[in-house]
């Protein structure tokens, strides 16, 4: 592949070809799907060059056609394929496989887009973003205070000021007061201080990871609108000017939740110093600043939530703001807290000694309730605003966004409690020398077990919905293939595959239920933690035997699983880091997760969409300008996602020069339910009225595409009727080898692929005109 050397179309004014209006060019923009491709086999040639880009996202075409332009108008009556390859913003180096890591903070930014849609009622939109940026703050807030649990109460506070602790690991020798004969770092406070260096180099982590990755892709300045729409008349706030550019927010929310990750920790320190000085015949001096210290933390983590709840995301226009005094006082001023809180908590105290747990129970269960409170409240403004436009293909509803944000939380919690139950197995190997983590960590890892046993009835009921829809589809398969039927065993393939890409649209089902689960029980281990102070198998005693054996091998069930979970979330990582392959896997899921800006949490994994958008956008719009040619944008799977996001984006000029095929495209299926405010039916209509022309393409054996299913004339006029899969159904002339069952994959092997690319090029020629649906064989409109 020569891509060292980049090679640009010529665009002099003095070439005729060039002069718009006059230009035979045509263009097929081809962008591809999840997991990504090479430029070779988007382009069917072996041989590509690299237009325009880098070695992360970049157009290529075809050696053969790099001079294209230049050369004479009758030599370029076919269209230039063109291939946008965008798969390294997702799976380039090894490093991003760390990103699992990140996986709480990329669910809960998803809630934010999840809003149904609702016209007028800006203060409840604007209610729904505040809540769900609340619930991020909560997540950094937990992650940081699972690091200090880990760090300063089980390492530094436990086990070096327990004998028999220490005793079973050196490394903490110079810590233990017994050990190392009253050393300076043996006081408890001093301790703390020490360990403070871990959860502090985890925020700096965290906000090293989320500067770099903000001046990668957040500062992307996207194509200058000729005209910047108001709210009210937007289809879709895709096609606002800002909406791809949101570098300023994300800069305030990372000062933000720095801040809050640096004040976390100095309440961590200072916490167990403050309540052993306000003790009876405590020094008076330290005690006076261990209240001025809270207080001044208090005040810290007010100006954190008020800084969160002030502003959201401006997309109405190119917001270049950057508020860079707040960005850099903010966490400067916590890091100095933190300090203070450091000197404060190292001051001699002698006589004082480390007993029991640090006050993390309080802690752990404040996050947890607010978190409940938070999620609760979301979904009573999310019921709101969908009452005002009621959507039946919404998804859970409209609640598909508080589901999310509790399984976000619940996600951030499993983690939490894993690492610090791991941590607490591991430092005392026999269980009885350390009180252990905080009681609510149990509670909530006891929960795990009932929550997957009702998984499993769940998976249960898709098997048996799935046989119900096999059965069904055979006969179906029997009609649409007549007179070739005779292999039962390749007709129940068939079926069985069809069946199994209908379980796609269960998918909302099992949200509701596992989201409605996790909050009762989340619940149940709050109630059970607070009122009993003990563990569940602790509780439990005294009571009926099957009782107390139920909650004991839950709690001793859910500790193993959660540790195994992050075990293995840290070894695919690991192996991801070193493994293409299983980071490209990983890639496939940060294609679908990592689409929408970061407007919740920072700390997600970036935004690829805030690169690829204003590539397409760019590349379009100049190439249009320049040539007076016109374009067919081609997209598979999500690939058509960014080719719909980008039209939405180009001029309105731009925009009806601009042809649309979509193929295997989640557009609506996927995310018109799951994002109904952003890809409802009304954002996909105005796209169909403002291109050119659109044609999608769909099977039914795809399990992530769909029909555009558009109200009207206008479904007909962009659905092709379900492309039949497999091509044939046994050995024919035309296919003498058995063919393959493609499913969401290959769509150009199918004829009706190059039947529809032709039609939407004849529309796009100069001087043939066309009206916008002509009629197609079979008695249905084209495009």
């Amino acid at each position: 592949m020569e891509s060292a050397r980049q090679h640009r179309p010529a665009e002099s004014d003095d070439d005729p070809g060039n002069r718009p209006g006059e230009s035979t060019a045509a263009l097929e923009l081809l962008v591809h799907g999840v997991g990504g491709t090479t430029p070779e086999a988007m382009l069917d040639d072996p041989r590509t060059v690299r237009v325009t880009g880098d070695d992360i996202a970049a157009v290529f075409r075809r050696a053969d056609d790099a001079d294209a332009e230049r050369r004479p108008a009758g030599r370029c009556e076919e269209p230039v394929p063109e291939a946008y390859v965008w798969c390294n913003l997702t799976s380039g180096n090894g490093t991003r496989a760390l990103w699992l890591l990140l996986l709480p903070f990329m669910v809960v930014n998803l809630a934010h887009w999840m809003r149904p849609t609702a016209r007028g009622r800006r203060r409840t939109v604007r209610l729904y973003g505040l809540l769900v940026r609340l619930a991020g703050l909560s997540l950094t807030v937990l992650l940081v205070a699972a690091a200090c649990e880990v760090a300063l109460d089980l390492t530094a506070w436990q086990c070096a000021g327990t004998r028999a602790c220490a005793d079973r690991h050196s490394w903490l020798g110079f810590l233990s007061p017994e050990l190392s004969d009253g050393g300076w770092w043996s006081t408890p406070g001093r301790r703390l201080a020490l360990a403070a260096l871990v959860p502090t180099a985890l925020t700096g982590l965290l906000w090293f990871l989320s500067l770099r990755t903000w001046s990668a892709y957040e500062s992307q300045q996207p194509i200058t609108p000729e005209s910047e729409p108001g709210e009210e008349g937007d289809a879709t706030a895709l096609g606002r000017p800002g909406f791809w550019y949101g570098r300023r927010l994300v800069a305030r929310l990372r000062a933000a939740h720095t801040a809050a990750g640096l004040l976390t920790v100095a309440a961590a320190v200072g916490s167990a110093a403050a309540r052993y000085d306000r003790e009876p015949g405590g020094p008076p001096v330290l005690a006076v600043l261990g209240v001025l210290m809270e207080a001044v933390l208090a005040v810290g983590a007010g100006a954190v939530v008020w800084v969160v709840c002030r502003r959201g995301r401006s997309e109405r226009r190119l917001d270049g703001a950057l508020d860079r005094r707040l960005v850099r006082c903010l966490p400067l001023a916590a890091l100095v807290l933190l300090a203070l809180a450091v000197l404060y908590a190292g001051w001699e105290r002698p006589g004082w000694e480390s007993s029991g747990r640090l006050p993390g129970d309080a802690t752990f269960g404040a996050l947890a309730l607010a978190q409940g409170l938070l999620v609760i409240v979301l979904a009573g403004a999310a019921h709101t605003l969908y009452r005002t436009e009621p959507d039946r293909r919404a998804a859970v509803r409209g609640q598909a966004g508080p589901a999310v944000a509790m399984l976000a939380c619940a996600l951030g919690g499993v983690m939490s409690g894993g690492v610090s139950q791991r941590v607490a197995d591991w430092l005392d190997g026999t269980g009885t020398s350390m009180p252990g983590p905080p009681v609510l960590l149990t509670w909530q890892a006891s929960v795990i077990p009932p929550l997957l046993v009702l998984l499993l009835v769940m998976c249960g009921w898709l098997a048996r919905r799935a046989v119900h829809i096999a059965r069904a589809e055979r006969a179906a398969v029997e009609r649409e293939y007549a007179g070739e039927t005779g292999d039962p065993g390749r007709t129940r393939r068939i079926a069985s595959v069809r069946a199994m890409a209908a379980l796609t649209d269960r998918g909302p089902r099992i949200l509701a239920v596992t989201s409605a689960a996790t909050l009762l029980l989340g619940a149940g281990a709050l109630v059970g933690a607070l009122t009993t102070d003990r563990t569940p198998g602790e509780a439990a005693q005294g009571s009926y035997d099957v009782v107390h054996g139920a909650a004991e091998t839950a709690q001793a069930l859910g500790s193993w699983l959660i540790g195994l979970g992050f075990i293995l979330l840290v070894t695919w990582g690991r192996r991801a880091y070193k493994d293409p392959s299983a980071r490209r896997t990983i890639g496939i899921l940060w294609d679908v997760g990592t689409f929408w800006p970061r407007a919740a949490h920072p700390f997600a994994p970036p935004c690829y969409a805030e690169r690829a958008v204003p590539d397409l956008t760019w590349r379009i719009a100049t190439w249009t300008r320049s040539t007076g040619g016109r374009l067919v944008l081609s997209g598979h799977s999500q690939g058509s996602v960014l080719a719909a996001a980008a039209a939405w984006q180009l001029p309105p000029a731009t925009r009806r020069r601009v042809a649309l095929l979509t193929y295997g495209s989640p557009l609506e299926r996927l995310y018109g339910r799951w994002f109904p405010a952003h890809f409802g039916p009304e954002a996909l209509g105005f796209l169909h009225q403002e291109v050119d022309c659109w044609r999608n393409l769909h099977r039914r054996t795809d399990p992530i595409g769909g029909p555009m299913r558009l109200p009207g004339d206008d479904g007909p006029g962009v659905d092709r009727p379900a492309l039949q899969d497999p091509l044939a159904y046994g050995r024919t002339e035309n296919h003498p080898l058995p063919a393959p069952i493609l499913g969401h994959s290959d769509y150009q092997a199918d004829p009706a692929f190059a039947e529809e690319r032709g039609r939407l090029l004849a529309r796009l020629r100069p001087g043939v005109p066309a009206p916008r649906h002509t009629e197609k064989p079979g008695g249905g409109p084209a495009a």
